[in-house]
């Protein structure tokens, strides 16, 4: 982190990232998954899933704050972060990974699942197509388009895959997808520098350039609406003010579920919460796991 986000960080940042993660990883239809890990195993948990193009350091301060409470594993999908790459990403091969996720990073019982944007997809493949395995789930502004907004963002941007001369200049050229007005720069530089690595050819990105193109052309068109009809575990449907999502289609969203669903909305918070609101998003979460806790 460069001094002039360290100066800014708050204490609950700072004192959130010295919970360092246990690393862990896992194999899932012969591809290596990795994991973070957080709390005391063995006991209930909770699976972070995030965005398309993103990985597991984005909840790098949200995981801890969770922690004193329950298991937390946060996983890179194939093709995110240091997961392996695969030659197609069905979004059910993705929700396999998220319950292997659970179960090799110590949760007990069935975990609850978070997803994000993208992870919200992924989210939803659990609770319609492994719904037994999971104890209930909570998406985060995950709009009804055809496809992954991030599938739609990056695919039509047709960016090249390229190398960096230094970890400085890829870092300084991080945005997120799609571009939201406020980030707060502690948490976003933390994320940048976790979202490079080094090769022999110069500084890349932690994901497959070719993800989005392949699961185009893999012809993988399920749909976050054709999904919601077969969750049948509790759900919690989180709408950001600022995002994606408008109150309409929030109230539609809401109607899809198999089982009634509640929409909370996220108050003054763009597309990527854990970006610009975490602590009201941490309470949010907090709330839905501990009423979810005195259910079971």
């Amino acid at each position: 982190m460069t001094a002039d986000a360290a100066a800014t960080a708050p204490r609950w940042f700072r004192t959130a990232l010295e919970e360092i993660p246990e690393r862990r990883s896992v194999e899932v239809a012969g591809g290596s998954v990795q994991l973070r890990c957080w709390g005391r195993e063995n006991t209930r948990g909770v699976v972070l899933v995030h965005g398309g193009s993103a990985h597991s350091g984005w909840w790098d301060h949200i995981a801890p704050l969770l922690a004193a409470s329950h298991r937390v594993v946060a996983l890179d999908l194939s093709g995110h972060g240091d997961s392996d790459v695969r030659s197609q990403y069905p979004l059910g091969l993705w929700a396999d990974e998220v319950i292997a996720a659970a179960q090799a990073g110590g949760i007990s019982g069935s975990p609850y699942v978070v997803g994000h944007s993208m992870g919200g997809w992924v989210t939803a493949a659990v609770g319609a197509l492994r719904g037994s395995d999971a104890a209930g789930l909570v998406i985060i502004d995950s709009p009804l388009f055809d496809e992954p907004p991030e599938e739609v963002i990056l695919r039509q941007l047709n960016r090249k895959s390229r190398a960096y001369p230094t970890r400085s200049e890829i870092v300084s050229r991080f945005r997120t997808e799609p571009v939201q007005d406020t980030l707060l720069p502690y948490v976003a530089q933390h994320v940048a520098e976790e979202s490079v690595r080094e090769t022999e050819a110069g500084w890349i990105w932690k994901f497959d350039p070719d993800m989005f193109r392949k699961r185009h052309q893999s012809g993988d068109r399920v749909q976050l609406r054709k999904l919601l009809p077969g969750v049948q575990v509790p759900a919690i449907y989180i709408r950001c003010e600022l995002g994606m999502v408008s109150p309409d289609m929030a109230r539609e969203i809401a109607g899809l579920f198999g089982r009634p669903a509640t929409v909370v909305e996220l108050a003054d918070a763009g597309h990527h919460p854990m970006m610009d609101q975490p602590l009201p998003l941490v309470a949010t979460l907090r709330t839905v796991l501990a009423q979810w806790d005195s259910q079971r």
